[in-house]
């Protein structure tokens, strides 16, 4: 099962919009098509789309020559296998349009996979320029273009270069992209456009939001549903960043022992946002439970409560006093303001129950006065005993963002709770290994029997072992039990299990022997060697790779242009470091790598992180020739001059004797064991 190759894209956000089913069914179309004509333009697509099922009631090939006609100016353009798939799903969207489609985007709450329905909610629009507005005005390049009108498509329109989402990213999560790294001219070229994109969507999975169903193309395009969708899952992020025991240790306040603490650890951050809000509304005598942020909160009787007890000196009881629920929502937004929080939402809004807007609403109210004040010790000393180390908690948000990007069905808030039902890992290992998970045998959460969690996780670890993973004496009650050193151990040689897969996946043609760290690692010295470059690793552990100078170079070799050698240090300072390590992030991203190490897994040369940024930029460089080349084309060279017939050699016969010192997968192996 675990050799299973399907249909395969070099596009993974293209791949994961269709199930292999699919794939095969329309990869035959479109050969079948290539074989009849020679080749496959923009004209032929209509009477191959009017075939398909999901098509055939719904539009004419007149409409479906219509709608392919907005992005292709000419019909008797040729196009790829990619460009195929999207015409597809361009015509996909418009069908679940016609066709009944949700008549609102509320994108806030939910993952962008949601946002596939093209109306647009005016308030929430308005609310997220109005946050824009606020915190990038004092931005120096932001600034010329600023403030945005609501009532225009301005901010779809300054979307498309890319730069508006990389300085909201950073506003979220600051340091998240190095911005020497962002293309700033005042008038960009395609390529640097998408550079930008391409920057902006990697960093925004690395910050935790899902993307899978938004590419560079559709913010180029300025594609309203999708920028408003990605924009307000930024503007969450940042809202609820305080919503965590490290940012605010206060929050242990409320819950009542220490059995509470690790439930409140594992809450998500919107969860949390509730309790609290009804830890104060139950002190204020608020007699109901808030249970979400929309029809709870429409006759604003909870915000009124709320804002009393916390703020009594610019709230009051007046708001309680009228009947009028569009009054009271006026007078708390009042109140509210008098506490510096932005009104980003009407009384309307809160009466008509916007879950996005109420949600920013009370995060608004929490940053600017929390009213938790009294820590018991006890309780905060749990919380400390709780709180992972440093290089724990980094590989934890590793694993959680690289899990979330993945696309699957549930969102993971933190691994190390999140998992031990077995259910998440089941998914991911589906995602990666397609076929591999029995389903019969797997039971969906939530499960109140504790022996179908110790069945779910009996079987992943049954698949590990099929994928040779190392677990020697591992067995699923580890999982349930939350053993951390055993989870970070198998989401490990997940990650490099799937690594390998899409770099396999890549020369699935070729005959040769699979990929190996020791393959990655020497590609990557003969890569810098044949650009003449002097630097080299002796291992992914190799101490001289804290400087950054290596896959600086490296990053140049495989892409001349996308280095400015002006901004690199030395790297001997470690603000010199740390400088190099966060462009080396941001460069790579900008590529199209997807990675989620952070700057000190550089600085501190983390061996897992740095062998995976390592096959990024691999299996980025090894893919980007074979992209647009149709079977009966030869092979075209690269950006540094190689074929594509050279860079399958380079990775076929790479030697292995210059890496007797690798211990990714002895350390691996003890981790697991020892566990």
């Amino acid at each position: 099962m675990s050799s299973f190759v399907g249909v395969l894209v070099s596009d993974q956000w293209l791949q994961s919009q269709f199930t292999q089913v699919e794939l095969r069914t329309l990869k035959s179309k479109y050969v079948s098509e290539r074989t009849q004509s020679g080749r496959v333009t923009v004209g032929n697509l209509p009477p191959i789309f009017k075939k398909l099922k999901a098509f055939s009631e719904l539009f004419t090939e007149d409409e479906i020559k219509d709608a392919l006609a907005e992005s292709y100016q000419n019909m008797d353009e040729e196009i790829d296998f990619e460009s195929f798939l999207r015409a597809h799903l361009n015509l996909q969207s418009r069908a679940i349009a016609k066709d009944g489609g949700s008549k609102s985007s509320s994108s806030f709450l939910k993952a962008a996979t949601t946002t596939v329905h093209h109306a647009i909610n005016e308030s929430e629009k308005a609310s997220y320029v109005a946050h824009i507005n606020n915190y990038l005005a004092e931005d120096k390049f932001m600034s010329q273009f600023l403030p945005i009108d609501p009532s225009t498509n301005a901010l779809f329109d300054l979307a498309k270069d890319g730069v508006l989402l990389c300085k909201l990213i950073n506003i979220a999560v600051p340091g998240t992209i190095d911005e020497r790294a962002i293309n700033t001219k005042r008038v960009l070229n395609p390529w640097e456009r998408n550079e930008n994109h391409t920057l902006g969507l990697n960093s925004a999975k690395a910050i935790g939001c899902t993307v899978v169903n938004i590419g560079t193309q559709d913010l180029i395009e300025g594609r309203p549903h999708l920028v408003l969708g990605l924009i307000s899952q930024v503007i969450k992020i940042q809202l609820l960043a305080d919503l965590n025991l490290k940012k605010t240790p206060q929050l242990v306040e409320l819950v009542e022992d220490d059995k509470d603490v690790e439930e409140l650890i594992s809450l998500a951050p919107d969860k949390l946002l509730l309790k609290w809000m009804n830890f104060h509304l139950k002190k204020a005598g608020y007699e109901k439970q808030v249970t979400n942020f929309s029809s709870d909160l429409k006759d604003g009787e909870a915000y009124a409560y709320l804002l009393n007890a916390l703020a009594p000196e610019v709230a009051g009881p007046s708001a309680l006093n009228t009947s009028d629920p569009t009054e009271r929502a006026n007078m708390v937004l009042e109140q509210a303001e008098r506490l510096d929080c932005k009104r980003y939402l009407t009384p309307k809004d809160i009466v008509e129950g916007s879950p996005n807007l109420n949600l920013a609403f009370v995060a608004q109210i929490f940053q600017h006065r929390n009213g938790l004040t009294t820590v018991d010790s006890q309780k905060m000393s749990f919380a400390e005993m709780m709180t992972d180390d440093a290089e724990t908690s980094r590989e934890e948000r590793c694993f959680r963002l690289w899990i979330n990007s993945l696309g699957i069905s549930t969102y993971v808030n933190n691994v190390f709770e999140d998992v031990r039902n077995g259910w998440v890992l089941l998914e991911v290992l589906d995602k990666v290994s397609a076929g591999s998970v029995n389903w019969k045998l797997a039971t969906k959460p939530p499960i109140k029997m504790p022996f179908r969690k110790v069945e779910n996780c009996n079987q992943v670890i049954k698949i590990g072992k099929e994928l040779n993973f190392s677990l020697v004496n591992v067995a699923g009650n580890d999982i349930v039990q939350g053993n951390k050193k055993l989870l970070l151990a198998f989401l490990w040689q997940l990650m490099r299990f799937t690594m390998l897969q899409l770099l396999r996946n890549l020369r699935s043609h070729s005959q040769g022997k699979e990929i190996t760290d020791a393959d990655i690692l020497n590609w990557a010295n003969n890569k810098v060697k044949r650009a003449g470059r002097t630097s080299q690793m002796d291992s992914f552990k190799d101490k001289n790779l804290s400087s950054g100078i290596f896959f600086l170079e490296l990053l140049s070799a495989v892409e001349p242009r996308v280095v400015n050698w002006s901004l690199v240090t030395k790297g001997e300072t470690g603000e010199d470091k740390k400088l190099n390590a966060t462009y080396i992030i941001s460069v790579a991203r900008k590529l199209g790598c997807s990675i989620f190490l952070l700057p000190e897994d550089i600085i501190e040369v983390n061996q897992k992180m740095i062998l995976i940024l390592a096959a990024s930029i691999m299996y980025w460089s090894l893919k980007k020739p074979e992209e647009n080349i149709t079977p009966e084309a030869s092979p075209k060279a690269s950006v540094d001059g190689e074929s594509e017939t050279d860079l399958v050699d380079e990775v076929s016969h790479l030697a292995i004797d210059e890496v007797s010192n690798l211990a990714i997968d002895e350390t691996t192996s003890e981790n697991a064991s020892s566990s």
